[in-house]
């Protein structure tokens, strides 16, 4: 599970929506949850609101 220390209210709401889509598609808890993180953590780039963008090699 990704540190969700620094996630507001509403990143972590979509990060538990976006989990439970991609469970209900028929992935993997680990694949839903590291889904759900980028899609939250690419969310929160795009404002602005990240600290710092790391990207995958």
């Amino acid at each position: 599970m990704p540190d969700k220390a620094d996630w507001s209210d509403k990143s972590e709401r979509q990060y538990d929506q976006v989990k439970e889509s991609e469970r209900q598609m028929g992935k993997t808890d680990a694949e839903a949850e590291e889904s759900a993180a980028l899609t939250v953590n690419k969310e929160q780039a795009r404002k602005g609101d990240a600290k710092e963008v790391v990207e995958n090699e």
